[in-house]
């Protein structure tokens, strides 16, 4: 049976979206929209024994809901980062051109850019060529250049660089209203056109894929993004956690002109376990004109008073 493919444009999908089940071979005409950038040489990355996501304790077992349709033209964009020695997906959402496609847009910040966070990093290259699709089953389909995976990754980090691009391709189309978010949505990966590549000498591509449960950061500030300079007064910190209703600790330290951070404010909160909320947690500080560090973290639930999967995140106050 043939399949539609749709074009990504901005806006809601068409009303031809219908949730169905994601088993249907690639169309055999992709309506792909191409675009061609330069490429650079990584150094090797290793998602090594100190730095595995698996079988960790405080590892996450749920994944973050997929992004909802805003009104923002901002991309999310994910990113690898570290953690109490696990790897996890972190998101920004970042300024890019309009003239790609969402879903494209996205990808390519992802592959040529570095991250705001620089607890953040991307093993991405920035491919020559770099397009996508999106069918009439929730399938988006990301054709992209070879030159993309010149990094040497071990399998774990490999399967983490395929993730992120999962996660990142799937934000943009939810958050620009292009697919059904209430549905699965998957993602194939071709390679200059090609099914059956061997991503990064270790995931093999074609088939569709979903975002992995686990894959993203047990405790995500979302806002304020790195280096954000806000208004004085009342400060309002967003984040989430993957334990809903569980206790987070966080911390406000304070940047000294001779470079050095000191406590500042600090207390423990609860994040959100209703299900339109789930894992929401919201902090509003009064706070002085000045720099700061925030520091949230996951209360360890059997008391040993370690502090569980950190974020940090560097702000200004005017």
């Amino acid at each position: 049976m043939q399949e539609t493919t749709t074009p990504l444009t901005a806006g809601r999908a068409p009303l031809r979206f219908r949730p169905q089940r994601l088993l249907a071979l690639l169309p055999a005409l992709l309506m792909l929209t191409g675009c061609i950038a330069n490429s650079g040489p990584e150094p090797s990355l290793t998602a090594n024994s100190s730095l595995a996501a698996t079988d960790s304790p405080g590892a996450p077992s749920t994944s973050a809901p997929l992004e909802t349709t805003q009104s923002s033209n901002k991309a999310p964009v994910y990113w690898i980062g570290r953690s109490n020695g696990n790897v996890f997906l972190y998101r920004e959402f970042r300024d890019v051109p309009e003239q790609e496609n969402p879903v494209t847009r996205a990808l390519r910040a992802m592959m040529s850019e570095k991250p705001l966070d620089p607890d953040f990093f991307t093993p991405w290259q920035d491919p020559e060529k770099l397009a996508s699709s999106i069918s009439g089953k929730n399938v988006i389909t990301v054709d992209v250049s070879e030159d993309a995976f010149n990094s040497n990754l071990d399998a774990d980090m490999a399967t983490r660089a395929i993730q992120q691009l999962i996660f990142t391709a799937t934000a943009a189309a939810a958050s620009s209203g292009l697919i059904d978010s209430g549905q699965q949505i998957q993602v194939r990966i071709l390679v200059d056109g090609h099914t059956d590549y061997l991503a990064f000498g270790h995931v093999q591509l074609g088939a569709p894929m979903s975002r992995a449960a686990g894959m993203v950061a047990p405790v995500w500030i979302i806002d304020p993004q790195e280096g954000t300079d806000m208004a004085g007064g009342s400060v309002k910190i967003t984040g989430r956690s993957t334990l809903p209703g569980g206790k987070l600790r966080w911390q406000i330290l304070r940047a000294e002109g001779n470079g050095t951070k000191t406590p500042y404010l600090t207390g423990e909160t609860t994040a959100a376990a209703e299900a339109a909320q789930s894992g929401l947690f919201t902090l509003a500080l009064s706070l002085s004109a000045g720099s700061y560090e925030l520091r949230v973290s996951q209360v360890d639930a059997a008391g040993s008073g370690q502090d569980l999967n950190v974020d940090t995140r560097s702000f200004n106050v005017r």
